[in-house]
């Protein structure tokens, strides 16, 4: 016994010194009936806590304490400050250049939660389940690379699919993905990490992600409470930079004023520079390559992280553009049962590297009375620089062929009026040398070559209509008539696959023609009619101007209502139609 009291004795004066991080009161629950019991690690069992509460609150540095003399990671410190912050605030929005290594750091943050947070549920989400598995597997097995020592943590083996990702973790956390669609819609988390949250519909946000980590993690214990301190409900953004007046300009806005106020949120950003200061990703020679050959649009949001276009007077809310992006795959060819058009915009800008013609490939689905329901932009083609007419005429032919299209419309304002004479040539295929036929106009008096010619050119000059033509386009956003192909988010290809290459060009079209039209603002003129002008003159606005002209051709000449067929039910009756007199 006296053993026994000269332990509780030590321990009472252990514990009245006792200091700890998170509670400054802390008194010990444990009860011994015996000296026996006390094993070495009840003894210590309140370092375990301090060290457990310092690796949670610096993640970086229990990151060093795992590294491999050789092949591990050196953080640099910016990449310190983005882990700590992951661990430290309730919401963090992080806006960086491609090749900054964001998305690492952000499984970074996922899997260190998921050791020190037992029973702790976290899922990244991305636009698809396809490419939120890519992202997390590729992301995964890099940083199991880097720290070997994560293998240890690990239960079981993790499970990687097409449409599927998932980590168990011997304290009971697990890391998996989601979707930013409906189909997340009641899923629970305790915390989610949203991929390319640029992209994301805001409404769609509130309804189905936002409420995921409404229920906290509870601690492990008979007790089972839910500690205050922890960041329950954690939703954390990253993402290239968007566009201004988007719904996640806005939230980057109003988390910027949280964060001013200390309300646990946090805004993070930079651009291409301080990774290629720290030796990360791309040689800076590279980049400004880059820059000197890209779109000054593309390169501002993929490359120097600021949100471009018009927030104020712009021709669209950007929103309402971003969530028409819902076709999933292009179309290369017809699928032999739906109507294509063809709407081509004749290059005339002054920027050779800009300098292309534009075509858009529109197909048209209708419901049973024949009305139009949607338009898909199923391709988006921009030709070469330096092709002469010629070389374009048998570009165009070519897709007409392909898509079997009804018509194809083409501006001969200025220098489309050299494309429109090539047209009503006789062409043939330098290739094959096969014929590629002699058009005719739809609606000028114009002489084509051959007599016998196709009508199927219709020659547009937008003077005059110029306002319609806008009026048209605004209206086919408004009403979620027009569909987009969805971004390409797989940056994992080989530049040298040429299919591949092929898959996701119409994709990348889409996005510049979505930094086209935020380019644009709406000016009203003196006589009360439309016309739009462009924010920066360095980007053209031909693949805009392409796709509004098929639009309004479309709305014009072909979105009319079969008329149905008076049909009389007694022709379908063994019986005489009966005579009917009325009285005066």
């Amino acid at each position: 016994m006296s053993s026994y009291k000269n332990f509780q004795s030590n321990s009472a004066k252990h514990t009245k010194n006792r200091s700890d991080v998170r509670n400054k009161d802390f008194n010990t629950n444990i009860q011994m009936t015996s000296e026996l019991q006390v094993d070495s690690f009840t003894k210590n069992l309140h370092k375990y806590k301090d060290f457990v509460s310092w690796c949670r609150w610096n993640p970086d540095l229990w990151y060093d304490l795992i590294t491999p003399e050789t092949g591990g990671i050196r953080l640099d410190l910016d990449q310190r400050v983005f882990l700590r912050c992951i661990a430290r605030f309730i919401s963090t929005y992080g806006v960086f250049p491609r090749g900054y290594g964001k998305t690492l750091i952000e499984v970074m943050g996922m899997v260190h939660a998921a050791i020190f947070y037992p029973d702790i549920e976290i899922s990244m989400t991305a636009q698809t389940l396809q490419n939120a598995s890519s992202i997390f597997e590729d992301k995964w097995r890099e940083l199991t690379r880097f720290y070997p020592l994560l293998k240890n943590e690990v239960s079981g083996n993790p499970s990687f699919t097409k449409d599927n990702a998932e980590v168990n973790f011997i304290s009971g956390g697990r890391i998996d993905i989601l979707a930013n669609a409906q189909s997340s819609k009641g899923q629970r988390r305790k915390r989610l990490q949203i991929e390319e949250s640029a992209l994301l519909n805001n409404a769609l946000f509130e309804d189905c992600l936002e409420p995921i980590p409404n229920v906290p993690r509870r601690t492990i214990g008979r007790e089972a409470v839910i500690n205050p301190e922890e960041l329950n409900g954690q939703i954390n953004f990253f993402t290239t930079s968007g566009f201004r007046g988007s719904d996640e300009f806005e939230r980057n806005l109003r988390m910027i004023d949280e964060m001013a106020e200390l309300k646990g949120k946090i805004v993070l950003g930079s651009d291409w520079q301080l990774a290629v200061n720290y030796g990360r990703g791309e040689p800076k020679s590279a980049i400004l390559d880059k820059k000197a050959k890209l779109s000054p649009t593309f390169f501002a949001m993929n490359y120097e992280s600021k949100w471009v276009g018009a927030s104020d007077g712009a021709i669209v809310n950007i929103n309402k553009v971003i969530d028409l992006r819902t076709l999933n795959t292009p179309e290369f060819k017809s699928d032999g049962k739906s109507e294509y058009i063809l709407s081509v915009d004749v290059a005339r800008s002054s920027s050779q590297n800009n300098n292309q013609t534009s075509i858009s490939a529109l197909k048209l689905k209708r419901n049973k009375d024949g009305k139009i329901l949607k338009i898909c932009l199923i391709n988006l083609i921009n030709l070469p620089n330096g092709l002469n007419f010629t070389a374009q005429a048998i570009e165009v032919k070519r897709l007409k062929q392909i898509y079997n299209a009804l018509a194809v419309i083409v501006d001969v304002n200025g220098v489309g009026a050299g494309l429109k004479d090539e047209l009503l040539k006789d062409t043939f295929d330098p290739i094959t040398g096969d014929s590629l036929g002699c058009w005719n106009t739809i609606n000028t008096e114009d002489e084509p070559e051959s007599s016998d010619s196709e009508k199927i050119l219709y020659a547009l000059t937008s003077q005059g209509i110029n306002h319609d033509i806008i009026v048209n386009f605004i209206d086919m956003i408004e009403s979620n008539r027009l569909q987009l192909l969805v971004k390409n988010t797989d940056n994992n290809y080989d530049m040298n696959d040429k299919e591949h290459v092929k898959r996701i060009y119409p994709h990348t079209q889409t996005d510049l023609l979505l930094e086209e039209i935020a380019n644009l603002k709406l000016k009203q003129l003196s006589s009360g009619k439309y016309t739009v002008e462009q924010l920066t003159k360095r980007v053209d606005k031909d693949r805009y101007s392409s796709l509004s002209m098929g639009l309004w051709y479309i709305k014009t000449f072909m979105d009319r209502v079969k008329e149905r067929p008076q049909i009389n039910p007694y022709d379908f009756l063994l019986m005489r139609k009966p005579n009917i007199y009325y009285k005066r």
